[in-house]
């Protein structure tokens, strides 16, 4: 029985047996991606590690030790915090949770239901309403609030809670996303189909096509509830009384009078990093949503 003469290359030279061979430099054109993601990564996360490491130190510690060398002074930082005027700083939060969560939902429910009909259905004008709607989304906020500041004064709404929360009421963007997902996600012969049965076309949206575009909503909701959370324009221009004031704008009178009392700043540093804690907190609620919202349409499917 004749047996089969196996023929090996040679390795290459400068390489090791047993080793995939591949061009040097697509491997090094392939690194400059993940260098560029770590260094953008590290540009964004460094300001992050910053404040986690100030809000460490006390008022001396401060300004006499290394940048990113952990103090001692996080809990006196609390107490001063949660003392100082009877607490204002909670006061301030829950404006800014009220602020954000009201106006996140309300802004959700517009976009749905403007973002459905703008998707599902045909009328004249409707490119027209689209288009000036991307023109609001082209629109900087700074524009809008002085015309927004005047027309609510007018209104004797000035220096209130709706001050702020009707503005936010309509979004431009969230009505974008709304009609993109609702057009993606809503099978047109699926609300043939329930027009046919009978139904009306408010039991269409809520019990057929609101349930399709809830992964989408939530999305709305996030970008909403962090644009309002970090809105701080239109609380500056609206509000006077410091008590309805949200954190944004309640951390920047902080730091006004940090110029005098320097003691002050590191009341500033500790809040900036409680008021990031709500965010972290929702983004993670939100993520595990969308990671069960995606299963269990696989399992559906």
């Amino acid at each position: 029985m004749s047996s089969l003469a196996v023929r090996k290359t040679a390795p290459a030279a400068g390489t090791t047996p047993g080793t995939a061979q591949g061009p040097p430099l697509r491997r090094r054109i392939a690194l400059v991606p993940t260098l560029t993601l770590l260094l953008g990564a590290l540009y964004c996360l460094l300001p992050v590690a910053w404040v986690v490491i100030a809000a460490t130190k006390s008022g001396s510690e401060l300004f006499s030790t290394f940048t990113f060398l952990p103090g001692s002074g996080f809990g006196d930082n609390l107490s001063d915090l949660n003392a100082y005027r009877e607490g204002v700083y909670w006061q301030w939060m829950g404006n800014s949770a009220l602020y954000a969560g009201v106006g996140a939902l309300l802004s959700t429910a517009v976009s749905a239901i403007s973002g459905y009909a703008l998707a599902i259905y045909r009328f004249r004008g409707r490119e027209a309403v689209f288009s000036v709607l991307m023109a609001g989304v082209l629109m900087p906020p700074v524009i809008l609030a002085i015309p927004q500041y005047l027309l609510l004064a007018k209104a004797d709404l000035a220096d209130t809670y709706l001050s702020v929360l009707l503005p936010l009421v309509l979004s431009p963007y969230g009505v974008y996303l709304a009609r993109i997902y609702a057009a993606a996600a809503v099978p047109a012969d699926v609300v043939e189909a329930g027009r046919m049965d009978g139904a009306s076309e408010w039991r269409i949206f809520t019990r057929i096509a609101l349930p399709m575009m809830v992964p989408g909503l939530v999305t709305v909701f996030l970008f909403q509830f962090v644009a309002v959370w970090n809105n701080f324009l239109l609380p500056f221009i609206m509000l006077s009384d410091d008590e309805k004031f949200p954190i944004t704008l309640g951390l920047y009178t902080l730091l006004e009078q940090g110029s005098n009392t320097p003691a002050l700043y590191t009341l500033v540093i500790t809040g900036a990093l409680l008021a990031v804690l709500p965010l972290i907190a929702l983004f993670l609620v939100v993520q595990r949503f969308w990671s069960l919202d995606l299963l269990s349409g696989a399992v559906k499917s």
